[in-house]
């Protein structure tokens, strides 16, 4: 997906698409579409672990029993202060999750900039109604591998991966 608008496709079907890619074996999954969607993969995937996110009572979830493959956010963040959202979507990445996906209204005054602070990428843009941005994070290809950072460009090579500070 580009962040472009959707040719025809709904938020739905482009974050069953995510779920089809990433086949996740731990799912965490906060709102309505996003637990639907969730409670849907583990049907049709039992040995899929599934833990559900409760607007109301989000710390009871932390720390994360395991680290997921993969979590999906939907009317979530639309409820939350801006604090209780980053505090929300930093703790998610900060745990290990190997993919979050959020999907936000415009309602809920989030801005793309707000996703970039915390390493997200916006994957899409729904014109709606209501008028939706879905963002991703793939804790893979977050930290990119830098050419300048090996061992053939560190000051002391024979010491690479030996010690830390």
């Amino acid at each position: 997906m580009t962040p472009s608008e959707q040719d025809g496709g709904s938020p739905e079907e482009a974050l069953a698409s995510l779920l089809d890619s990433i086949q996740p074996g731990s799912l965490v999954a906060g709102g309505k579409l996003a637990q639907r969607l969730a409670v849907h993969w583990c049907r049709h995937n039992p040995d899929t672990h599934l833990l559900t996110l409760e607007t109301g009572n989000l710390a009871a979830a932390f720390p994360l029993a395991r680290t997921p493959d993969l979590v999906l956010l939907t009317e979530t963040l639309e409820q939350l202060d801006k604090e209780s959202g980053t505090l929300l979507l930093g703790q998610l990445r900060n745990y290990g999750s190997h993919q979050i996906a959020v999907l936000v209204g415009a309602q809920a005054q989030w801005h793309r900039n707000d996703f970039i602070a915390l390493g997200f990428l916006q994957q899409a843009h729904f014109a709606g109604p209501p008028q939706q941005q879905l963002y991703s994070y793939n804790l893979d290809a977050y930290n990119f591998k830098r050419r300048w950072n090996s061992p053939e460009h560190w000051a002391n090579p024979e010491m690479w991966g030996k010690s830390w500070w």
